[in-house]
């Protein structure tokens, strides 16, 4: 039963083992969900549940525009500054939204680099390793409406992040997007000046030596403290529980970092309600929980994280990014296709934008991070990567990945159905363009 202020109470009994130790790059499974089987809610009807977020929303419409796109259009040419050589890169005007656009085939300058060439990719993302037949999903290339985005060299990022420390704080969403930004920066770099370390089951680290310089992911699917910061619920199989306004456990380790690049989401979409720890700590069983509406308990995370900004992060010497949702393709009829099962076999993006589509994603979440993000002292830039991620429906895993480090099977892959991975992505792939939005911003406005 529900009780009063929207909560419903709960108990239940966890294993209080805090499990620890240090991993390898092929040990994927530390930070790699296993969603394939869930039920993900389609929250039909949940916006006018919450009028007021909606109104107060203050967001335009992020689907691109069905009109063709000018390229060359608010560019400017700008000296970049190396220790080698000067190079000059053109990039967009700040008018220019970057995010909206459409998907062309070039064949000529992606992929940015070849899947075999980068390994330090684990065994989940790697597609073709793993059977996929196609691979034009890694030849699409992102075309702003009214510009175009600066072609990606390695070298002028690389003297971006000199002496300076890039961390993607999240799910394995920012995993896949951390390995991908390895991969388009470490074939510059000599052999014996790189190398990959985890100096806890939170963290992994990517270091530059001659640059001084760091790429590192921290494992915080809800940002705030859960239970699912455990090594042993990282399957996304078990109940989630958190903690909304305890961050310092995870903060701690986000001072002082250059560039931090956040998202949560996909770890909240299996229910309309979230379960919110009654008491102190996960340490002591049994757990009390009490279950809160989601965008409640959205909006209460994302706020504390927004406190911990604002009181940790100096502008002046740090930028930090919010990611906003990657979508999932979990029903073939979102894009008219009756004879589809979930994403796979698909070869194409959605192409036809003469209409919006739905693709399940939570519009109100979206809202939720828009408004606080905007609301912050500290600025934050905000990462649309929402709606030209919709239209990637060729783009995932599908049955071309690993279940908990192990490859699937011919009978798994014989049923997509069941095993299909319509949430994660193959790289290189769509996360490289994520990546060159935000390098995007890097070289230009930080």
């Amino acid at each position: 039963m529900k009780d009063g202020g929207g909560l419903r109470s709960q108990s239940c009994n966890y294993p209080s083992i805090l499990v620890f130790f240090t991993f390898s790059i092929v040990a994927c499974v530390l930070f790699n969900e296993n969603f394939v089987a869930l039920p993900f809610p389609r929250f039909k009807g949940i916006l006018e549940e919450y009028p007021a977020v909606q109104e107060n929303s203050n967001i335009d419409d992020v689907r691109p525009s069905a009109k063709g796109t000018k390229e060359n259009v608010n560019m400017e040419l700008v000296s970049v500054e190396g220790d080698h050589e000067d190079e000059e890169v053109v990039l967009p005007r700040k008018e220019c939204d970057i995010f909206l656009g459409e998907w062309v085939l070039d064949k000529l300058t992606h992929p940015l680099y070849k899947e075999e060439d980068c390994e330090f990719l684990t065994d989940s993302v790697t597609c073709i390793k793993n059977g996929r037949k196609d691979s034009m999903y890694q030849n699409w290339r992102w075309q702003p409406r009214d510009c175009s985005l600066p072609k990606f060299k390695a070298t002028l990022l690389l003297e971006k992040l000199r002496g300076k420390r890039l961390m993607f704080v999240g799910d394995s969403l920012n995993r896949q997007q951390w390995e991908s930004m390895i991969c388009l920066v470490q074939s510059v770099i000599p052999p014996d000046k790189k190398s990959l370390s985890s100096s806890s089951s939170f963290l992994s680290v990517f270091k530059i030596k001659d640059y001084n310089a760091t790429i590192e992911f921290y494992w915080a699917p809800f940002l705030v403290e859960s239970n699912s910061d455990a090594v042993s619920n990282r399957n996304g199989q078990s109940d989630r529980v958190i903690m909304p306004e305890s961050i310092s456990k995870h903060g701690d380790d986000w001072k002082n970092v250059d560039y931090l690049i956040f998202n949560t989401y996909i770890w909240w979409m299996t229910s309309i309600y979230t379960k919110v720890l009654r008491g102190g700590s996960f340490v002591e069983g049994p757990i009390e929980y009490d279950e809160v509406e989601l965008p409640i308990a959205y909006e209460r995370v994302l706020r504390t994280w927004a406190k911990w900004v604002e009181e940790n992060v100096d502008p002046k010497h740090s930028s930090v990014f919010f990611s906003s949702m990657s979508p999932t393709h979990a029903r073939n009829l979102d894009w008219d296709n009756p004879d589809g099962i979930k994403c796979s076999n698909e070869t194409k993006p959605i192409l036809n934008k003469s209409k919006p589509f739905d693709v399940g994603t939570n519009r109100q979440l979206f809202a939720i991070a828009v408004n606080v993000t905007r609301s912050m002292k500290v600025p934050v830039n905000f990462l649309n990567v929402t709606t030209l991620s919709e239209y990637r429906k060729d783009a995932h895993t599908s049955i071309y990945t690993a279940i908990e480090g192990k490859l699937l099977s011919p009978e798994e892959k014989s049923d997509p159905l069941k095993y299909a991975d319509c949430l994660h992505w193959c790289l290189p792939g769509l996360p490289d363009t994520w990546n060159e939005l935000l390098y995007t911003y890097i070289i230009s406005r930080t």
